[in-house]
């Protein structure tokens, strides 16, 4: 759980079917013990070139209690930094998750996402 958040799971069904809300449900689908990147979440979310607009949704995320961003990283595997949680927020988060974070980064071979379509068909 995200500290300090007071939003519900009904506040993701507030937002209008847009491409924010298809970023949060691709964020939702990315499996504990796993990263993806932002690439990865823009193609699950149905356009791999708003990896920009993924960081943004990401930056407003108004439930990160179900929508763990924190499992969101860059192309390379380096952790977001502490603007976007505070300081070493994501890194505690990912460690809770069994994730092992060194020099800011996550070996992507290991934990990133092996298959997009499945993750997007549901069957993971």
């Amino acid at each position: 759980m995200m500290e300090g958040s007071k939003a519900t799971e009904t506040s993701l069904d507030q937002i209008p079917d847009s491409a924010t809300k298809r970023i949060y449900e691709a964020v939702k689908k990315i499996p504990k013990g796993h990263v993806a990147t932002y690439g990865q979440v823009a193609e699950m979310a149905g356009n791999k070139r708003m990896s920009r607009a993924v960081g943004n949704a990401l930056h407003h995320n108004p439930d990160p209690d179900n929508i763990p961003c924190f499992r969101v990283v860059n192309s390379k595997g380096y952790l977001s930094g502490n603007f976007a949680f505070g300081e070493g927020v994501q890194e505690r988060l990912l460690r809770e998750d069994g994730i092992e974070v060194r020099d800011g980064k996550v070996d992507l071979a290991v934990y990133g996402i092996d298959n997009i379509n499945d993750l997007c068909s549901g069957k993971n």
